[in-house]
């Protein structure tokens, strides 16, 4: 491990180990440029999740998440048309990656975790808007009506085996400066801190939240 950090000084420097799982999923509370994973994800509307074919093969799509975590839990739920490609990918394989990126700061967020598949309706009730039967339509046979009582409608629960996410701590300047000095003099430039919620984090947080 050492040698792995010798030899990958950005990671290295850019790393943060000593915060609490709540300081990571809410940010320090007393210092407002020291966002955690929820700000970050808030502030971008779409996810890209990405399966696994039986050939082996990785599939990314856009998806907006009709829920998304807290600090009382974890998971993100999409809802998504069940005749799709992806179900058949996730009946393969229920390893999926959701990522997030906010183009404005370049922090991004990326979360390994298994996928449940749930045709629930009133799960699918408790998630569902008005705005979503605009990805479905009326199909005008009486039976895919594009609302939450479809079958084609069913939702997907990612809950994360680990997230990890970066932001930026420096403005557009600094940034360039850090870059710059580090390419002239052979220093790691690292604008930015880099955080890991492990499995173990995850874990106790969805026990707290449960109890």
């Amino acid at each position: 491990m050492s040698q792995a950090k010798n030899l990958d000084p950005y990671t290295a420097k850019a790393e943060n180990p000593n915060l609490t799982p709540q300081e990571k999923i809410n940010g320090i509370l007393h210092d407002k440029s020291s966002p955690g994973l929820n700000e970050i994800i808030h502030n971008v509307q779409t996810a890209m999740m990405t399966t696994r074919s039986k050939d082996g093969q990785l599939h990314s799509r856009a998806m907006n998440p009709a829920s998304r975590p807290s600090d009382t839990g974890l998971a993100f739920v999409f809802l998504a048309n069940n005749v799709s490609h992806k179900f058949e990918e996730l009946d393969n394989d229920s390893h999926v990656n959701v990522s997030f990126l906010d183009p404005s700061t370049s922090a991004w967020v990326s979360v390994c975790g298994k996928a449940r598949v749930s045709n629930d309706r009133n799960e699918i009730k408790k998630y569902w808007t008005s705005s979503t039967s605009a990805w479905f339509g009326d199909l005008k046979d009486g039976v895919h009506t594009g609302d939450e009582n479809d079958p084609r409608i069913s939702l997907i629960e990612v809950v994360p085996d680990e997230i990890r996410y970066w932001y930026v701590t420096k403005g557009k300047i600094g940034r360039a400066i850090e870059i710059g000095v580090g390419a002239a003099t052979g220093k790691t430039a690292a604008p930015g801190e880099l955080r890991t919620i492990t499995k173990g984090e995850i874990q106790l947080v969805q026990g707290l939240h449960k109890n």
